[in-house]
């Protein structure tokens, strides 16, 4: 439990770490998704990091809040409380990554448990991991967003969507319950519209966790619900005051073609805050690089030497 609402943690620990590697997720906030990238990340920071991936609230398998709807601003809440409870007694740094499980060193399984940073955020992801940076910058050794989302495309159909159905409560319920009465099918049946519509590349175990987590009426309610809050804060700028400060330690990861996180917005960030490591992912990955193995892999790899070479400085 963090601040009394249940949390699904994935973890690995490691059993003399020297920092902590703390995930955020998108939206989807399904720690799940991210196995294969935590499982690699552990494995290329030679086993010296405990990485923890955070779920959000309420986007989980069971309804353990009954319906309550959580917007950005309370995962952000979340996120900040976490750290403050789990890690209060820790001496390690903590590293954030941002995107859009319990492990310890032999095994897998989920669970809430006490934790020793560096952040790692994913899509949007990237905006809620900057915001617990700025409450927590004693705390947090370095940040690296990956794929990010920081403002809105005015450009993105998709975006436009979403931001249409989110908006509108009878919509937002409709694809809830059509989301509802699919995960309710036979399992094989909801394995094959789930990979023939969402993710043909897809890992078996990305599809299985679509499967048992985002086809809930909760989840998929609650996925709408914070999407709604985060258009509406996106259309602020970014703190590039803030960015400014803290350049040296931070890092994003853009891809070619990704209308979450457009290359003119790298472009934007050059001009801003020009001593923020600034990358591009030109292997043909996707904004959902953790929903397969390839993906999970390579991000994993930056995202170790990114912070290995920090730690040399």
């Amino acid at each position: 439990m963090v601040s009394s609402f249940a949390t699904e943690l994935l973890e690995i620990k490691s059993k003399e770490p020297s920092l902590h590697v703390l995930v955020i997720p998108g939206n989807p906030g399904i720690a799940a998704f991210y196995k294969d990238f935590v499982e690699a990340l552990y494995e290329n920071l030679g086993g010296q990091a405990s990485v923890t991936a955070v779920g959000h609230i309420s986007h989980s398998q069971k309804d353990s809040e009954h319906g309550r709807l959580f917007s950005m601003h309370e995962q952000i809440d979340h996120k900040v409380d976490f750290i403050e409870q789990e890690l209060q007694h820790s001496e390690q740094s903590i590293v954030l990554v941002n995107f859009h499980l319990q492990f310890t060193t032999t095994s897998l399984h989920s669970s809430c448990s006490m934790l020793t940073g560096n952040q790692v955020g994913h899509s949007i992801g990237a905006y809620i991991g900057l915001e617990v940076f700025k409450r927590l910058q004693n705390k947090i050794k370095m940040f690296v967003g990956l794929y990010p989302f920081l403002k809105l495309n005015k450009n993105s159909v998709t975006q436009s969507a979403i931001g249409y159905i989110a908006r509108s409560s009878l919509l937002s319920k409709g694809v809830s319950l059509l989301a509802s009465f699919i995960g309710s099918l036979q399992p094989s049946i909801i394995r094959g519209i789930v990979r023939r519509f969402l993710g043909t590349s897809w890992s078996v175990t990305a599809v299985d966790v679509a499967c048992c987590h985002l086809l809930k009426y909760h989840t998929m309610r609650n996925v709408l619900f914070m999407a709604m809050t985060e258009f509406q804060k996106l259309t602020e700028e970014p703190d590039w005051m803030f960015v400014r400060a803290k350049e040296d330690k931070i890092a994003f990861l853009f891809g070619v073609d990704d209308h979450w996180g457009p290359l003119s917005h790298l472009e934007e960030i050059s001009k801003r805050a020009p001593e923020v490591t600034l990358s591009v992912e030109t292997e043909g990955h996707t904004h959902g690089y953790c929903c397969n193995e390839p993906g999970s892999f390579w991000v994993a790899d930056y995202v170790a030497n990114f912070i290995k070479t920090q730690k040399r400085h």
